[in-house]
């Protein structure tokens, strides 16, 4: 759940009796006799909530009080919620789904909310019926996909829960989904009536716009908390953001400053009971509130209505620049920055509308320092305080339709983005929300591709070996068995496959060893099958190997029989050849000698996946580094130990050759201890031996680095021209991934059947030169002739012999050399 709206508590409602405009208060009414529901919301998925109201005008101790539900027509209690604490007179109590995902904070999540339109809820006060709706044993539906407010005029609850139910007698019906009223209600006793005018008479609003009131710096202050929390200050200021739709249930108010740099002049106004109508940006506005922090943020939240004060043009965008440390000065203001911004994170893009910009591209700390080093440390700090997260000004998870963070419009194929592309000109209110500095965009600006898509890199060679993640191909779908990880409809799968399937013909690499398959045997198979109808012949053949290990993934060869050949049996490493590898976190190696069909010469290639940086595994490091190489360092360090040794000694049960690869993905960056192992025992790693520390293959918390490896022993070192990251994965939208689930339709057209996002990880290749080198043959030198006379003579026929010409070379092109990323300025 992504909750944004701060539920008032009753302070609205309390706030709304108070004010003499909106009819008979609380203390005219009379007073309620018990507690009663006063909102039921039945929305789409588990987005299911109820709402108590303690209308009585005393405290209520809630420890008499339990919530029952009676679901598909039973007659006993099925689930039954005893409540705590106690309730103030005028405030209520919300209770949601613990997997309800609007934008609400509620009081208790419970799955006494476990609720459909034809279940019944009952309220007791020790043992006794105080309120109900629904009838027992009917299966009526009475609440199928709407949300029901109590009229204020209801002051006593249903008692009964036997009898007929009828909504319509006791309730306000509104569209489902709608939390809008959550967190406050109004108990008139009765039908609002206009109250007689009092003393003193009501301000003229023009003349209300021209008195004091409070600069909104003094509200913020200084520090990080509100200086006035707790207070009710009048406050006068222009909106510069409306989001009063989409979630946020408020707008942003900036007033002319009051010329202190250090406080911000914005100010986040969460008006969810629309206490300023409908403003929009440029509306001046009057508003009397208490102030309060909301996790992290300042918020005024109105208590009486506002006042118009007319229109103004918006203030300039503010100028602000990293790093964020001193972004409190500027909440709640418009701002802007003056250099482009760097797109660094889009991973939570599809799901929440947000990405991660900053200054330039930024690396992981270990994939260019020493875990222990104070580089490491302080890249570390640098990139967190140089990135601020741009929203969508929507609360909603999986919003529709997608807009792209820099023009605003909705997301197309044409419009697509991805990390390493540059925003310009885009203005927005700066706030602070679930723990980040994020702008919430109001004027559009301009998108350039700074990292364009590219072709399969050339990386010379008569052989080529790739490294592929294949990110959780399963041939069983997650709809027939929920321990698989893959596609969950058959449709999901044909454009999973189709996106691995365009990616590995376009590799065309000889040798290919596969992380994250389906460990069923045959998922592999399935695999090749498909390979070879899309290239139209039998161009891959898989290694049969069957089931390898426990895990539900595994790691498979696959391979081009024209160009390879396998060289006796297979072999892998597991925790009974060594238990320093332990196969219940590592998956198994798998090690298989190929024989290169033009040269007869061999390799012996070994696939990996080491254990993830995710889940813990109780290693030292976890508590010490953890921030910087994850969780289970010690666990891949002794894996590699154990592999780099049983390379090396007789047990292998491979035929094995002097030319060695490991590949795969280590789940390590590379200066951190487990590729230092493989150093030490002499492997290079090719890619940084070709590209340096600032290759990348993958995309963390908005951080460059490889995972994935080529790493090679001496003898075969010497034979390699060349290698890459083919960058298709790791900077692409996951939202053009095959997955179709959380999807709306827009979202699930941003799809094609190409290489594009087909994992999270990019493949990684190696050419190796195995037969003679192609010599560039010398030019040819004509032999000198007579010049040639002026008057030409027509008999003679034109020489037959060629004019020599500079021959075409045959040497192989040279390995394209990505150029440097930008500096992260460490």
């Amino acid at each position: 759940m992504r909750p944004t709206t701060r539920l008032a508590a009753g302070l609205i409602a309390a706030s709304l009796a108070a004010s003499s405009w909106f009819g008979a208060t609380a203390a005219e009414a009379a007073p309620a006799t018990d507690l009663i529901f006063s909102e039921y919301v039945e929305g789409s998925s588990n987005n299911k909530y109820i709402e108590l109201y303690n209308g009585t005008g005393a405290d209520v101790d809630l420890s008499l009080y339990s919530v029952e539900l009676y679901s598909n027509g039973g007659t006993s209690a099925n689930n039954v919620q005893p409540l705590s604490g106690t309730l103030a007179a005028g405030k209520t109590l919300v209770i949601a789904n613990s997997q309800a995902s609007l934008a609400v904070t509620p009081d208790l999540t419970s799955s006494v909310t476990n609720f459909n339109g034809d279940d019944v809820l009952v309220l007791k006060k020790a043992g006794t019926v105080v309120d109900s709706i629904g009838q027992i044993g009917s299966t009526a539906k009475f609440g199928t996909d709407v949300t029901l407010v109590r009229k204020a005029s209801v002051t006593t609850g249903d008692v009964d829960p036997n009898d007929a139910f009828d909504r319509a007698l006791q309730w306000d019906v509104f569209a489902k989904d709608d939390v809008s009223h959550l967190g406050s209600h109004t108990m008139g006793g009765g039908d609002p009536v206009d109250p007689e005018p009092t003393d003193p008479e009501p301000t003229d609003p023009a003349d209300e716009c021209d008195l004091p009131a409070t600069a909104i710096g003094a509200v913020q202050g200084t520090a990080d908390a509100a200086a006035m929390a707790g207070k009710t200050v009048t406050i006068q200021g222009t909106v510069v953001g409306d989001f009063q739709s989409g979630g946020f249930n408020g707008y942003f108010l900036q007033d002319a400053g009051d010329d202190n740099p250090a406080t911000s002049d914005g100010i986040f106004v969460y008006d969810s009971s629309k206490l300023s109508g409908d403003v929009a940006a440029g509306d001046v506005v009057r508003l009397t509130g208490k102030v309060s922090d909301f996790k992290g943020m300042t918020q005024l939240t109105p208590s009486v209505k506002a006042v118009e004060c007319g229109t103004a043009e918006l203030p300039a965008a503010t100028v602000i620049d990293f790093p964020n440390t001193g972004f409190e000065a500027y909440e709640g203001m418009l701002v802007t920055f003056a250099s482009p911004l760097t797109v660094l994170e889009v991973y939570n893009f599809g799901r929440y509308g947000e990405i991660a910009v900053g200054p330039e591209l930024q690396f992981q700390p270990t994939a260019l320092h020493a875990a222990d080093s104070e580089e490491a440390a302080a890249l570390y700090e640098a990139n967190r305080t140089n990135r601020v997260t741009i929203d969508d000004g929507r609360s909603a998870q999986n919003p529709t339709p997608a807009l792209n963070p820099a023009t605003l419009q909705p997301l197309t194929m044409e419009t697509l983005f991805s990390v390493g592309d540059e925003i310009s000109g885009m203005a927005g209110v700066l706030d602070y929300r679930f723990d980040l500095w994020r702008i919430q965009p109001t004027q559009a600006g301009t998108m350039t591709d700074a990292l364009p898509r590219e072709e399969r890199p050339e990386v010379g060679g008569d052989l080529q070996v790739a490294s592929a993640n294949v990110l959780n191909y399963f041939t069983t779908l997650t709809s027939e068995d929920p321990d698989a990880r893959g596609a969950k409809t058959p449709e999901e799968f044909e454009r999973q496959e189709a996106k691995i399937v365009a990616e590995l013909n376009a590799l065309d690499a000889g040798i290919v060893g596969l992380n994250e398959i389906e460990n069923n045997g045959t998922a592999v198979e399935a695999l090749v099958s498909a390979l070879n109808e899309a290239a139209g012949s039998t161009k891959w053949a898989a290694l049969k190997t069957g089931v390898i290990g426990t895990d539900a993934i595994t790691t498979a060869l696959i391979y081009q029989p024209a160009l390879v050949e396998p060289v006796g049996a297979f072999d892998t490493l597991t925790s009974d050849d060594d238990p320093r590898f332990v196969d219940t976190r590592n998956r198994p190696t798998l090690a298989q000698t190929f024989r290169h069909l033009a040269s007869g010469e061999t390799v012996t290639v070994a696939v990996n996946h080491l254990k993830s940086k995710g889940s813990a595994c109780g290693d030292p490091s976890e508590a010490t580094m953890g921030h910087l190489v994850g969780n289970c360092q010690e666990t891949r360090v002794a894996a590699v130990e154990a592999l780099t040794d049983w390379l090396a000694g007789d047990a292998i049960g491979v035929e094995k050759s002097e030319h060695i690869l490991v590949i795969g993905d280590m789940n390590s960056y590379d200066h951190e201890e487990p590729i230092k192992v493989y150093e030490t025992n002499g492997y290079t790693d090719m890619v940084k031996h070709f590209h340096g520390d600032k290759a990348y293959s993958y995309v963390f918390d908005g951080q460059l680095g490889y995972l994935d490896y080529v790493l090679a022993n001496d003898a075969i070192k010497a034979k390699i021209v060349g290698a890459a990251d083919w960058h298709i994965n790791s900077t692409e939208l996951p939202l053009i991934d095959y997955t179709m689930q959380y999807k709306a339709d827009a979202e699930r057209a941003l799809f094609a059947p190409d290489a594009y996002r087909s994992s999270d990880h990019d493949p990684v290749v190696v050419g190796i030169q195995f037969g003679e080198e192609p010599v560039e043959p010398e030019p040819i030198e004509p032999e000198p002739t007579e010049p040639t006379p002026t008057e030409p003579t027509p008999t003679e026929p034109t020489p037959t012999e060629p004019t020599p010409t500079e021959p075409t070379p045959t040497e192989p092109t040279e390995p394209v050399v990505r150029p440097g990323l930008p500096s992260t300025g460490e």
